[in-house]
């Protein structure tokens, strides 16, 4: 395998039918703009640092990276704009708009998969196996059967132990077709970013017919060898230069509907007992990895808590706060679909 690096224009002729090329055409309140396009011009100029084309024979592997993300997220804040009137964090995020707004659902999804969702490379009998999987213990199994009727395919799967419950889509057409669309426009913002890009590799190299079972074999048993930095941050996050410093800046990146999916798997509301008369609520999150998504929630939600790093070694952001909990319950009022 060897690597080249195209030039903006060469990468756009390539990849004709992205985002990137098709954004030139977006007009805004009737007329083209003219700062769109600079932004867009500019975006474009940095895919000379992160637009690597990975060649595999005469096939194509591509990285989107930061580049389509810059791009698909300005697209989305000015759909916000022009739809909702508000900014990217605080759209109208509900139980209705889940269900009915695809543009919602979509970033309500990759939230979601960002807490409980896997992309898996397995090889079974002699044969590769790709799985995108949401797992949920069933009883919440209500949340899989919302994902499976937004999306329309798939298929659930309970355990013997009927404790936990799986949604699986293993079909690469499928995948192709369904899955990396939504993935490839709503960036992963936690490490599980570096796994969708390895997933999305491997599929490109089965896919790939001029490759004998041999070069198959060799070029993903690589691919599962490489591991993600211990300081490894998503590609989203360059938007801000890996610098969350306030709720403008979080906002920019996290969208309300992600951190309402992130929260439905990996958050927790609960009580606390203060002494034997008092009674308080707690919101709380942890994360093994990704100490920036945490940060980012806790300016999103007005949380005046720091981040910090638990005896296990993770990172928790944890709030009893009255006037914190209070943002909290409007913020996630009639959202959850779990």
């Amino acid at each position: 395998m060897r690597e080249i690096l195209l030039l903006p224009y060469e990468a756009l002729t390539i990849y004709n039918n992205s985002l990137a090329a098709r954004i030139y055409n977006i007009r805004v309140d009737g007329s083209n703009s003219s700062s769109l396009k600079l932004m867009v011009e500019k975006s474009l100029l940095t895919w000379r640092k992160f637009a690597w084309i990975k060649l595999i024979k005469s096939n194509f592997i591509y990285q989107r990276l930061n580049v389509e993300h810059l791009i698909s997220l300005l697209s989305f804040r000015l759909k916000v704009k022009a739809m909702k009137g508000s900014n990217f964090s605080t759209c109208n995020v509900n139980k209705n708009s889940l269900s009915e707004n695809k543009f919602i659902f979509y970033q309500w999804l990759v939230g979601f998969t960002d807490g409980d969702g896997t992309f898996s490379i397995v090889r079974q009998n002699n044969k590769w196996s790709l799985t995108f999987k949401i797992s949920q213990s069933t009883y919440n199994l209500r949340v899989l059967h919302f994902i499976k009727s937004q999306l329309k395919v798939g298929n659930i799967y309970v355990e013997k132990d009927g404790n936990h419950a799986h949604f699986r889509i293993r079909d690469r057409d499928v995948l192709e077709s369904v899955i990396y669309p939504i993935f490839d426009k709503y960036s992963l913002l936690t490490t599980k970013q570096f796994n969708y890009i390895k997933f999305k590799e491997a599929h490109a190299i089965l896919s790939n017919n001029s490759l004998s079972k041999l070069e198959k074999d060799n070029l993903i048993f690589e691919i599962i060898k490489t591991k993600a930095p211990i300081d490894y941050i998503s590609p989203a996050w360059s938007l801000i230069e890996n610098n969350v410093s306030n709720f403008e800046s979080a906002s920019k990146v996290m969208s309300k509907a992600w951190l309402v999916g992130f929260t439905e798997a990996e958050g927790s509301f609960y009580l606390v007992c203060k002494s034997t008369t008092r009674l308080v609520h707690a919101f709380e999150i942890t994360q093994k990895l990704d100490k920036i998504v945490l940060i980012a929630i806790k300016y999103l939600l007005g949380i005046s808590t720091k981040v910090k790093l638990t005896k296990l070694e993770n990172y928790s952001i944890v709030t009893t706060n009255s006037r914190a909990i209070e943002n909290i319950i409007k913020y996630y009022k009639n959202t959850m679909k779990g």
